[in-house]
């Protein structure tokens, strides 16, 4: 028997979709229901009073950050979150699983927890099931969920294996850890994308008991981080098969209009995603005519209110010109009114989820709103697309071997189609571009040293890399010029992004443009130039300027081998003599770093992205690494190295894998150490 008190109500005629009320420590919740998301006790650019007026009725707030501000001491002082944020209705709190896996800095997962330092003070903190369900205690939410380890929905079966069973572990030490607390707690199924693990994962967290207790609803956890859209949707089906009738049904950090509605369709009752506000944010409205992106010039003139079938603050109040014109000024006020809409949106999406449900309407709500959630105002003037010609719309989300991919969590990235690899498939494409590339180069101290700062950037892509840079220094002071040389031999990503450019905001530029067209494009000052080289990098890079610091972002070893080779590791090396060089790339493969330092590389530790606790960096000579404070690969990692069973690269012909071998074992990196 639930805490919860969970009624269902319906359940739709040739669906799964279902309708249901549950009760919580602060009032009623009817489902199907979206949460908007108050990671640190505020819903960006929104007040407790927009968000009432907006339709909201239960706010989804994150552990881990309140955990390191204000912290457990503030909450108890206050009784808990509602008091804190004047909020007198429902709030569920993250574990704080996500943000374990999505850390930007060195993270260590054991049995008893996850030990990290915080972005608050630095300072290491061992975030267990009960520090995490303590803290929860505190916050004094309606629903607290179980801490479980999520890793990303492609991975292997003994990894994902690996953390569903400590997530398991974790789930019966958080039920413990309530006691008798009056909240209601959520376990979470994992196990990737394997049915058989999805289907175990379900077995076990619906019969888990503590003092006679289970849990009270079920998430479904490990979706939105890499998966594509169909494989999502075909494991929520699964997921939901499988857990029972009687307990709410959480998909978390899902997702646009449509995911929502496809999940909702397969038996999923909850939902939460930062979407409506970051969309918001970027310029983007949820309309019933289509998505807008509002800094488009067409809008200009427009008197016309945003949504006419909206009654919301700012549909009432304001016209597309003046939302277009706070976009394009970068007004706060922009992001509050576009995210109050949509915001505003979703509720009302959700509402008529329900009542098509009750009334026994849903199926041919779901085939009309499948129509109507893709639609887009990227005609002009600016018309929704025709809803009996969806194909109009694939052919803009795809050219030649690539498509836009959807993240279901805020961001697109660029999928290729042959080989089903993502492009920045699990963080925010820019953020990891700043944080992984830009970052860490330390452009603006090469920049003290030397006039001229030559970057490589291997592997174009998207331009995420490149326009990471130019958006971090085109407004800065600084001396000296950046020359960036993106090398590429299939521009059809950038092409796509740009045909699609609401869902990339980091292209609102004239730079990308001017680059295609031109194959270069320079600032004002003309103290920043971006060149492209098209064809094959392992053939092209040779005539180029020699870099300083080298984005190696091409993709990965499984699709581009060569370009990971031993031979393309040792010429790179060998023409960047005279220049003190940095590489860095997203990898972490024992093997990539292997092949660096056979090939001469002097090799280290580059920053964590997503589920990676490391990156690699890799120096043509000691100076700069020491200058740098970066750790290098120590004998504790060669020690690791020699028992892999992955220490020669691919392909590597018997031969020469001794040979190969003493290359690593004699480096003069492990000799100095």
């Amino acid at each position: 028997m639930s805490r919860l008190n969970f009624k269902l109500e319906a359940t739709a005629i040739g669906s799964r979709a279902r309708a249901a009320t549950f009760t919580t420590l602060h009032g009623e919740v009817e489902t199907p229901i979206f949460m908007p998301v108050g990671t640190q006790a505020t819903v960006k650019n929104q007040t407790v009073e927009s968000l009432k007026t907006a339709g909201s009725n239960v706010l989804l707030a994150n552990t881990y950050h309140l955990l390191l501000r204000p912290g457990a001491e503030v909450m108890r002082r206050f009784g808990g979150i509602h008091k804190f944020m004047n909020w007198d209705r429902p709030v569920l709190t993250d574990s704080g699983g996500f943000q374990i896996f999505s850390l930007s800095k060195h993270r260590e997962m054991n049995e008893k927890g996850a030990r990290f330092l915080s972005y608050v003070d630095n300072r290491p903190i061992l975030l267990t099931p009960e520090l995490s369900i303590d803290m929860q205690k505190s916050i004094n939410s309606d629903i607290m969920m179980v801490l479980d380890q999520c890793i990303e929905s492609n991975a292997n079966h003994k990894e994902a294996k690996a953390a569903m069973e400590l997530t398991h572990r974790w789930a019966k030490r958080s039920l413990e850890a309530r006691g008798e607390s009056l909240q209601s707690m959520f376990g979470i199924v994992q196990g990737a994308c394997h049915e058989n693990l999805r289907k175990q994962s379900a077995d076990v967290l619906i019969n888990l008991r503590v003092n006679g207790e289970g849990f009270d609803g079920l998430a479904i956890g490990g979706l939105a981080v890499g998966e594509t859209k169909s494989e999502r949707e075909d494991f929520t089906a699964i997921a939901t098969e499988m857990l029972p009738d009687n307990l709410p049904r959480y998909l978390m950090g899902v997702g646009t209009p449509i995911d929502i509605l496809e999940a909702v369709h397969r038996g999923v009752d909850m939902f939460d995603c930062i979407l409506p506000n970051q969309y918001g944010q970027r310029g983007v409205a949820f309309t019933s005519l289509g998505n807008f992106q509002m800094r488009r010039t067409v809008y200009k003139f427009s008197e016309e209110k945003l949504d006419p079938s909206c009654d919301c603050l700012t549909c009432t109040h304001y016209s597309r010109a003046y939302l277009h014109h706070l976009m394009k000024t970068d007004e706060p006020l922009g992001w509050h009114l576009l995210s109050l809409h949509n915001i505003t949106f979703y509720h009302r999406f959700m509402r008529e989820m329900r009542s098509s449900i009750l009334q026994g309407s849903f199926l041919n709500f779901y085939n009309r709103k499948r129509k109507e959630l893709v639609m887009t105002d990227q005609e002009n003037p600016p018309t929704p697309m025709t809803p009996e010609k969806p194909y109009k719309k694939d052919k803009r989300l795809s050219l030649g071997d690539y498509e836009v991919n959807d993240s279901g969590r805020g961001f697109s990235s660029i999928r290729q189609k042959s080989s089903g690899e993502v492009m920045h498939s699990v963080n925010p494409p820019q953020e990891e571009a700043r944080n992984l590339y830009v970052l860490p180069a330390r452009i603006e101290e090469r920049l003290n040293e030397i006039h001229e700062v030559v970057i490589w950037d291997v592997g174009l892509g998207a331009a995420h890399n490149s326009m990471a840079v130019i958006h971090e220094y085109l407004k800065k002071d600084y001396k000296g010029k950046i020359h960036i040389i993106s090398f590429e031999n299939d521009t059809d990503p950038l092409k796509l992004a740009l045909r699609n450019a609401p869902l990339f905001p980091h292209l609102h530029h004239k730079a990308p443009v001017d680059l295609l067209k031109n194959n270069k494009w320079i600032s004002p000052l003309e103290n920043i130039e971006w060149e492209l080289i098209q064809g094959d990098f392992s053939q092209t890079f040779q005539g180029a300027p020699k870099p300083h610091v080298i984005f190696y972002d091409p993709f990965s070893l499984n699709t581009n081998v060569e370009l990971w080779s031993e031979e393309v590791f040792q010429r790179i090396f060998n023409y960047c003599r005279g220049n003190e060089v940095q590489l860095l790339n997203y990898s972490a493969s024992t093997a990539v770093r292997a092949t660096l330092l056979a090939a001469g590389f002097i090799v280290g530790y580059g920053p964590a992205t997503g589920p990676k606790n490391s990156t690699t960096v890799a120096y043509n000579s000691l100076t700069l690494p020491n200058k740098q404070g970066v750790t290098l690969l120590g004998k504790e990692w060669l020690q690791r190295w020699e028992k892999s069973d992955v220490k020669v690269p691919r392909g590597l012909m018997k031969s020469n894998e001794m040979e190969f071998v003493e290359k690593i074992q004699r480096h003069p990196q492990f000799q100095i150490l």
